[in-house]
């Protein structure tokens, strides 16, 4: 296997830090999109959709979402489990996973894509150009501040998001935080409970793959 990324943003991160946890060694090829490297005829046959990270197969099939991907590796690689080990905490970290994804991840895309100088043009990942829309921008600094305070309220008294183990949550939401910085956005000072496990989770080790 071989996987198409590069460090710093934050889509290939999720898969870094997963990979990381797994203790996994899978080559890795940089796809410098600060160069415009994920746009070029030659990427494009590798993901037409212009995205990263990728994970090529020995085979040659390639899989280009992190869901995905992940998930993958959780199929041949069961240890540590990431996404439950069980019926039920499968169910409880797919619900939550998506609610990150979702309300989290895409919020903060959402907001930065819409409003970064450098992103003019540039407004929704792939291969087509998109305008900036500012009413968009607001909108997602606005959803991202509202996920900070759903998740603050929901850590009060618990370790991890979702259930009693460190899972594939804590790593797309710790990446959330970060990325929201981006966006020059922080956690508020009064959210206790989303700093100290945002603290905990940024400690581990594979934080920093």
């Amino acid at each position: 296997m071989k996987l198409y990324d590069f460090p710093g943003p934050p889509s290939p991160r999720r898969v870094r830090i997963f990979i990381a946890e797994k203790g996994l060694d899978i080559e890795k090829v940089s796809v410098n999109i600060r160069e415009g490297e994920h746009l070029s005829e030659d990427f494009k046959k590798i993901n037409p959709h212009c995205t990263i990270p990728v994970l090529e197969l020995d085979n040659g099939t390639r899989i280009s979402s992190i869901d995905a991907i992940n998930r993958y590796l959780e199929e041949i690689h069961p240890e540590p489990p990431l996404f439950g080990k069980n019926p039920e905490e499968r169910a409880v970290i797919n619900d939550w996973n998506h609610y990150v994804t979702v309300n989290g991840f895409m919020a903060v895309a959402e907001a930065l894509r819409n409003s970064a100088e450098r992103l003019k043009g540039r407004a929704i990942t792939g291969p087509r150009d998109f305008e900036q829309i500012p009413a968009l921008a607001e909108r997602g600094r606005q959803r991202v501040m509202n996920f900070f305070e759903d998740l603050n309220t929901h850590l009060a008294g618990r370790e991890f998001i979702a259930g009693d183990n460190y899972s594939v949550v804590d790593i797309g939401a710790m990446v959330v935080v970060d990325f929201s910085g981006m966006a020059k956005l922080t956690v508020p000072e009064e959210y206790t409970d989303l700093k100290r496990w945002h603290a905990a989770v940024a400690a581990r080790p594979s934080a920093q793959a």
